[in-house]
């Protein structure tokens, strides 16, 4: 193990990976014919054997999860539990998977029939906004998993915790589900310890919904996968505009705010990809070693090329600080879509080098579709043990995956750091190889 390594897993070993539990579990599940969740089975952090064999031989506790799933003990009695569900932040493909999921697992493997669905985010849970929630119940959510977004709306931005306590307090809801990214964890670690520090015996269960899939300590997130293949269409589409012209360039932008795993991963699956540009690699646009001048060297080879672009990638290409910041508190990002297509056609036509850009921006109809294959098989499996953890009287935390297993992240986790690609990675060097992009830079990559 060498230092950084070292180093990383000592920092690991000091994170707290308790998750908050109301009280005693003391009530039979009505599940009996389940197979329970022992409360002391773990998930250990570290998964390689060296790792391992270093965590035993030191005198901390080995970093690990709570197993996630059913508990032979419950907290909150069935007849009694009203459950709320909120979406919030932008829209993913699974939303509707989750959200049907949820009522479906409360209702007939609990026995939960007061589900509330909250309309248009945080918004909905604030009573001066004049927003009704939604009794949920089986039939009505029976079909929205064919459909994208979310049933219940959404919105970004805080609101005011007092003012959401009091209103689930008014619904006498005991069980809070959030679906949303970062922003939305963050708000219901808020909520779940406004709430405890009032006496509430709230279980507020976070399901990760993040498109970008940058959620800390997790290493899947749904939504990702559907995302993903439905690149495929474009990036085709894109090659085919290429191809169709002498020195024809498909550039396609794709969302990704800080973490390119969508566009790495689009580049990954479709083998049309020259170049791939994420927030997480630095790269210059302008010099011998720039990325335009790497452009230019594959038209002259090869007359066509395609480039996926992460949003977040090439902010620093633009002139002055962005101080501007949307409703969530992000600062908002200059459109290095337009901004490419645009420096492309300047520098190519400076050079008197024939080109045609064809500029594709899907990232509305990307986040839009439904689920598809083991993506909605995936938010059925987040929605079960969101449930689950909830009823045993768990809260501020988030349903993970973790090497295969489902568990409990404690919110405070969750929310520490986005997730990024590591350019130095093993990964990232599979997608530099795929695409062969080092190839037209003047030093290699």
């Amino acid at each position: 193990m060498n230092n950084a390594e070292e180093s990383f897993m000592q920092e690991v070993c000091k994170l707290d990976f308790r998750v908050p539990t109301l009280g005693e579990a003391s009530i039979p599940s009505p599940m009996s014919t389940s197979e329970f969740v022992e409360e002391e089975h773990r998930i250990a952090y570290f998964q390689d054997t060296q790792v391992l064999k270093e965590c035993f031989e030191c005198d901390k506790e080995m970093p690990s999860f709570e197993a996630g799933g059913p508990r032979a003990k419950i907290y909150h009695d069935p007849t009694w539990a009203r459950a709320a569900i909120v979406t919030c932040g932008g829209l993913c493909p699974g939303i509707n998977d989750v959200i049907k999921s949820l009522v479906n697992t409360l209702w007939f493997r609990y026995g939960v029939q007061s589900i509330y669905g909250i309309r248009y985010g945080y918004r909905g849970l604030v009573s001066t906004n004049k927003i009704k929630p939604i009794d949920l119940n089986p039939d009505l959510v029976d079909n929205i998993h064919e459909k994208g977004g979310s049933m219940l709306g959404s919105s970004r931005g805080p609101q005011p915790t007092e003012e959401i306590l009091k209103t689930l307090s008014r619904l006498r809801v005991n069980i809070l589900f959030t679906i949303g990214g970062d922003g939305t964890q963050r708000g219901a670690g808020e909520i779940a310890e406004a709430a405890m520090e009032r006496g509430m015996a709230l279980s507020v269960i976070g399901i990760p919904k993040t498109i970008d899939n940058d959620l800390n300590f997790m290493d899947r997130t749904f939504g990702f996968e559907t995302a993903v293949y439905a690149t495929g269409q474009v990036i085709s589409c894109a090659h085919d505009e290429a191809k169709g012209t002498f020195n024809g360039i498909g550039l396609v932008k794709l969302m990704g705010r800080e973490s390119g795993f969508i566009a790495a991963y689009a580049s990954l699956a479709n083998s049309f990809v020259n170049f791939c540009v994420i927030p997480e690699d630095d790269m210059m646009l302008r010099g011998e070693n720039g990325l335009l001048a790497a452009v230019e060297r594959r038209l002259q080879e090869k007359d066509h090329c395609v480039i996926v672009v992460a949003e977040g990638a090439g902010q620093e290409w633009f002139d002055g600080e962005n101080e501007a910041h949307d409703a969530s508190g992000n600062v908002k990002l200059r459109d290095v879509g337009t901004y490419l297509k645009a420096k492309l056609g300047e520098y190519l036509s400076e050079k008197g080098i024939e080109h045609s850009v064809k500029y594709f921006d899907p990232s509305y109809i990307i986040r839009s579709v439904p689920a598809h294959g083991t993506d909605a098989v995936f938010c059925l499996d987040l929605a079960e043990n969101a449930v689950h953890a909830a009823m045993a009287g768990k809260t501020s935390m988030v349903i993970g995956h973790w090497y295969g297993s489902f568990v409990h992240v404690p919110v405070s986790l969750a929310v520490r750091e986005r997730r990024k690609i590591d350019p130095d990675s093993q990964f990232w060097h599979t997608v530099l190889g795929a695409t062969r992009q080092y190839r037209y830079f003047e030093k290699g990559l």
